[in-house]
């Protein structure tokens, strides 16, 4: 099949790459020149393990990116998916203008596709944006009719930074909002049938609006999941109770299950509190206010400041050094998107300590450094810890999980663990968020 995808961030770029290697023929549109050059020398404009493998083995084989839309005429995908950004805005409700000027510009070529090209909607939108906002542009646009000239679907993501390309290739589910449009569901299944082919993929079909809100439901419970662990795991570090231990055993009840059960300093990035804030915002304005939903997000913002509250038992650290290791929002990833380091480094700084901070990504670094000049960032963990009043673990990278005797190197060894990754031992001063 012959395949567009409109924008070219962590979605777009992905499902660009993963199309390719399911042996789809494949074009991106994108307006930024930068991103375009990129693509067709092969290499990802954004940082995701297994990406740039993909990207160098079919970029100008049988991946091409291009800023103009009319390439679309004679390209003539039998698929078309939007996916651009959805930006929060100060309420907490979704910015749709990129996504509406996307579809606008797509709407202009749309009539000159051969075939019956579906347009997909791939981007985060409320119940409600692809029929009531996203299919009149293509319609006045294009000056054609949704079922007769084209179709239009709603097929959601559930894509992790870090391991998206593993998500695409193994999904839990695939999500086919297609109401009642045939011909929509057929392109489809035809999309990913050499996905679903090779494995017993569960496929959900339904509505637009459905499928729309199954992607904030799916964040919203998981997002719900892990603020109510590390609830949990705050009433455990008051009774002196290993909250992990208390974990592991409710997991073993099959309603609960064992993942998102390790608690610690909250929930950042892209999905999550984008996500749940979008849908308490279009709830409320539906009518109903999700006290749950807000509560969740409440425990979330507390993390950081319970953290740096367990360092205050120790050490003021007006005027002294303190180490903040790991600045992106997870392990894996250069995106420091609502990461809990954030917070953590606007209250050390309220507090006028000196900020030292590393991360083992670079790109996490160099995007931290622009949000805060002022702060030092080393190379590595060693220099960072030395001569520190406290250090702060954020994030959990792998190699943090490796210090010891780096401890040693400070000059109050007080260290708070905001990700269970770091053992205790003689020597230091450790305090876990729940343990």
């Amino acid at each position: 099949m012959k395949i567009g995808i409109v924008g070219s961030g962590y979605v777009g770029t992905t499902i660009a790459a993963c199309f390719a290697d399911l042996g789809h023929e494949v074009m991106n549109v994108d307006v930024d020149d930068a991103v375009v050059t990129a693509l067709n020398d092969g290499q990802a404009p954004v940082s995701e393990p297994g990406l740039d493998d993909r990207l160098g083995r079919y970029a100008g084989e049988t991946l091409f990116a291009t800023t103009e839309y009319a390439d679309l005429v004679d390209f003539a995908p039998d698929a078309v998916f939007l996916a651009l950004p959805t930006p929060a805005t100060e309420d907490g409700s979704i910015d749709t203008a990129i996504i509406e000027a996307g579809a606008e510009s797509l709407g202009e070529v749309l009539v000159d596709i051969e075939g019956y090209p579906t347009v997909v909607v791939k981007s985060t939108v409320v119940p409600g944006t692809t029929e009531d906002t996203i299919g009149p542009i293509l319609e006045r646009e294009s000056g054609g009719q949704i079922g007769v000239d084209f179709g239009l679907a709603v097929n959601p993501e559930f894509l992790r930074e870090g391991s998206a390309v593993a998500d695409f290739t193994d999904p839990d589910k695939l999500v086919f909002g297609t109401a009642d449009d045939d011909r929509a569901r057929e392109a489809l299944e035809a999309v990913y049938a050499p996905l679903t082919d090779e494995a017993d993929v569960p496929i959900v079909h339904t509505g637009r609006r459905e499928a729309e809100l199954i992607k904030y439901a799916n964040n919203a419970f998981l997002a719900a999941k892990v603020s109510l662990i590390n609830e949990l795991g705050n009433i455990c570090k008051e009774y002196g109770v290993d909250a992990y231990e208390v974990a592991n055993a409710i997991g073993l009840d099959d309603r609960i299950g064992e993942q998102f059960l390790r608690s610690g300093v909250g929930w950042g990035g892209s999905c999550f509190p984008k996500d749940v804030n979008a849908i308490v915002a279009a709830a409320r304005e539906a009518g109903y206010d999700p006290q749950l939903l807000q509560a969740a997000i409440d425990v979330n913002d507390r993390q950081p400041e319970r953290m740096l509250e367990l360092m205050d038992d120790h050490v003021d650290v007006e005027g002294k050094r303190v180490a903040v290791l790991g600045l992106a929002f997870k392990p894996g990833t250069d995106d420091i998107r609502n990461s809990r380091a954030i917070p953590i480094i606007e209250g050390l700084q309220a507090r006028g300590a000196e900020v030292i901070a590393y991360d083992p990504n670079d790109g996490a670094q160099s995007a931290m450094r622009e949000r805060f000049p002022d702060v030092t960032y080393l190379a590595s963990a060693s220099p960072t810890l030395s001569g520190a009043h406290a250090a702060l673990i954020v994030t959990d990278w792998p190699e943090f999980g490796d210090l010891d005797l780096e401890f040693d190197l400070m000059s109050n060894s007080v260290v708070v663990d905001g990700r269970r990754v770091v053992d205790r031992r003689e020597g230091i001063t450790y305090e876990g968020l729940t343990w």
